[in-house]
């Protein structure tokens, strides 16, 4: 597995954390991302032996409830989860498609916003959704008040930086 941090670095000219306005844009620390789908949630957290966030947008232990089937895990890098095999549901590691960028301060939602059609002030912290910045598909945490972590697919990581560092100005 590629450091998320060192493949944004390297694909998008970024030597690390950037000062945009009132915020700080950063690669995120490295994790292991994990599709989770099942029909039946409880067969679900049964197989992975952790409990499940139920509302869609709740987190709960680094795993996001994006769909009525559909969860994200975010974890520490090398977590392994079981396979599910046997199992009407489906545990894919995803590790490699995406690369989290780290938005955080004072203007972190503000900048957010500058792309995303979000309320981020409507947006609490522990919440998740899948949305767009501009016209990407980004997956986006708040972690706080005034932090918040972006995943978004490899091959966009270095046109969403590049769209961040130009809407701070």
């Amino acid at each position: 597995m590629v450091d998320a941090a060192r493949a944004l670095a390297q694909r998008a000219n970024v030597a690390g954390a950037m000062r945009a306005g009132g915020a700080m844009i950063s690669p995120a620390p490295a994790a292991t991302r994990w599709s989770l789908r099942a029909k039946d949630s409880d067969a679900l957290a049964g197989v992975i032996g952790r409990a499940l966030p139920q509302k869609i947008g709740e987190t709960l232990h680094g795993i996001a409830k994006l769909g009525p089937d559909e969860w994200h895990a975010l974890l520490p890098e090398g977590e392994v989860l079981p396979s599910g095999e046997g199992h009407r549901l489906a545990i894919v590691d995803i590790s490699s498609r995406a690369v989290g960028i780290r938005v955080e301060g004072a203007g972190a939602a503000e900048l957010i916003m500058s792309g995303c059609p979000l309320d981020l002030a409507q947006f609490e912290p522990g919440r998740a959704t899948r949305t767009l910045f501009e016209t990407v598909e980004i997956i986006l945490r708040r972690e706080s008040e005034t932090r918040f972590q972006i995943d978004v697919w490899r091959s966009f990581a270095p046109w969403l930086w590049g769209a961040l560092a130009a809407a701070a100005g």
